[in-house]
């Protein structure tokens, strides 16, 4: 006779977004690795092709931008589930069977979670507003986003709802302990 396994437990609210603040810490440096790499490129190419291309500006920045992170999240998500800083924090990633996700639903989860920027990214784009204004309205929707996922049964976060995952606490392993 099998005996059931107990449901994982979904980390807190805080512990979530103290990940999720990590991970921005970390990903400013490595969004400046990949601009300082673009900004090279656009000299090489703007010497040899033509100067209307720019990887390092514009719309071409942005979609370098969103294809690395993308790249970085789901590859991450689909391999061990756990970015550095969801490793830290003890978090992991799963199908809400407790399986890892695949690509397809990796990609759906980093689309979704696009939701913690781009709404009011969006509401201030035709409104000139200082930087610290716009981190102000930014950091609003963060917090009202974070605390609609207390209307959740399980408290996760409504973009993991609608990808079909879910944030489950990930005790650590022996691997993730170094002498």
């Amino acid at each position: 006779m099998t005996t059931p396994q107990a449901t994982p437990s979904t980390p807190s609210i805080r512990r979530r977004l103290a990940c999720w603040l990590y991970e921005g810490v970390l990903l400013f440096g490595v969004l400046f690795a990949v601009q300082g790499v673009a900004a090279l490129l656009d000299g090489a190419i703007h010497q040899t092709v033509t100067p209307r291309l720019s990887l390092s500006q514009g719309l071409g920045q942005h979609v370098v931008l969103f294809l690395v992170l993308g790249y970085y999240f789901t590859w991450q998500w689909t391999r061990t589930g756990q970015t550095l800083p969801m490793r830290t924090w003890h978090v992991r990633v799963v199908n809400p069977d407790g399986s890892p996700l695949t690509w397809s639903r990796a990609i759906v989860r980093y689309v979704f979670c696009w939701i913690w920027f781009l709404p009011p990214l969006a509401a201030v784009q035709n409104i000139h507003l200082s930087g610290t204004e716009v981190s102000v309205v930014v950091l609003g929707w963060v917090a009202v986003w974070a605390v609609l996922a207390r209307f959740q049964p399980d408290t996760q976060f409504w973009h993991d709802v609608w990808a079909g995952t879910r944030l489950i606490s990930a005790a650590p392993s022996n691997t993730d302990i170094k002498p």
